[in-house]
């Protein structure tokens, strides 16, 4: 008997061990670091959208920029894009005309890291898509070659053709223009990327001196390098949330003599054992709402908690990292990584729903200081 309990309490204690060191562990973060970069882009070419052969309306086409990365999703650059456009126009009779003139176009863009946003911050990463939508101005000059194809045509040496150049232009003009594109970079190191840029970008029908009726389009693809100044992440290590101390009652039989008393009932005397609550902070990755598996492991201790303790129940309060996204995002994030425990522990843990309070808190208060710590469901059982 003595060696049984022996084994017993050696059990105990190895399980003890064993949980206090899962509980312990530390957490290795990266931690986005806003920055600054510049973009040299001198391999490109343009399109201008025109009527005539696809080749005949080609020309070359370069870019710099320089931007800000505010957090790992949202950033900002400015750019400026140069060199030249190219326009013509068909004969009925099968002849084609063709010019070309120069412009430059300082613009503002705003960028949205899409890998970031839909799959999480990962600085190794060897490949991030982002978009961007951008305003400016394009300044467009040396026309010449368009009056020359108008001399021609009115002079009448050809006739019947079917486009017009009624919005002629000549001089030095400034128009305004917009643009939307994707970016695809590929990681050298943490500074140093190998960028692919594709663009459309729109200006008013006068820009080809052609009258349309509708806006003139130039398509632009750009290859070069940017370079990040700086580190653009740290990596930290991240202590766990203190242990909750389990209590484990340790039953050990004692037989005692008593003198037989047929007349009396034995009294039992319970002694009540103090319950601690448990608390369990399940982490989730950037505008995510999915349970690793590593955290999975913190729900199940929870139903255990709730299934060994049929009285107990558990609130669950979400959050949202308040230097990602907005308050309307982040209040939609919050309550689904709740609302996510929740669902696990009462559809796949067979927890009564009865048993469960799910709090969203959004980003109106941030538990930890560090800010991805903060994308979280704090769970309480007691």
């Amino acid at each position: 008997m003595k060696f049984t309990k022996t084994i017993v309490s050696c059990l105990l204690a190895l399980g003890c061990f064993t949980a206090n060191a899962q509980e312990k562990q530390e957490q290795i973060v990266n931690e986005f670091n806003p920055h600054w970069y510049v973009q040299i882009q001198p391999l490109g070419a343009q399109h201008t959208l025109g009527e005539i052969s696809f080749n005949d309306l080609l020309s070359y086409n370069f870019q710099i920029g320089g931007g800000y990365n505010f957090t790992p999703v949202w950033g900002a650059r400015f750019s400026v894009n140069a060199w030249q456009s190219r326009a013509g126009l068909e004969k009925m009779s099968g002849a084609t005309y063709d010019w070309k003139w120069n412009y430059v176009a300082p613009m503002v863009d705003g960028t949205m890291n899409l890998s970031n946003f839909f799959f999480g911050y990962k600085p190794e990463r060897f490949f991030n898509l982002s978009a961007l939508l951008g305003v400016g101005l394009n300044v467009a000059w040396h026309n010449d070659e368009a009056q020359d194809v108008k001399t021609v045509l009115l002079n009448g040496s050809t006739t019947g053709y079917n486009q017009n150049l009624d919005h002629l232009w000549d001089g030095t003009k400034c128009r305004l223009a917009a643009r939307v594109g994707l970016m695809g970079d590929f990681r050298i190191d943490e500074n140093l990327s190998l960028g692919l840029e594709l663009q459309a970008n729109t200006v008013n029908d006068h820009y080809n001196s052609k009258r349309a009726g509708n806006s003139d389009w130039y398509f632009n693809g750009l290859v070069g390098l940017k370079w990040n100044f700086g580190k653009t992440n740290t990596t930290k290590t991240v202590p766990a949330p203190a242990p909750v101390e389990r209590v484990i009652e340790r039953v050990v039989e004692r037989v005692v003599e008593v003198p037989a008393k047929p007349a009396e009932t034995p009294v039992v005397v319970e002694k009540a054992v103090k319950r601690e609550p448990l608390r369990r902070d399940v982490f989730f990755t950037i505008n995510s709402r999915t349970i690793t598996a590593t955290e999975m492991v913190k729900v199940e201790e929870i139903a255990d908690y709730l299934k060994k303790n049929p009285d107990a129940k558990v609130t669950i309060s979400g959050y949202a990292d308040k230097g990602t996204g907005n308050k309307a995002i982040n209040d939609r994030l919050s309550t689904q990584r709740a609302n996510t425990v929740a669902d696990v522990l009462v559809k796949k843990l067979g927890i009564d729903k009865s048993r469960i309070v799910t709090i969203a808190k959004g980003d109106s208060e941030q538990p930890y200081s560090t800010p991805s710590l903060n994308r979280v469901s704090i769970c309480i059982a007691e």
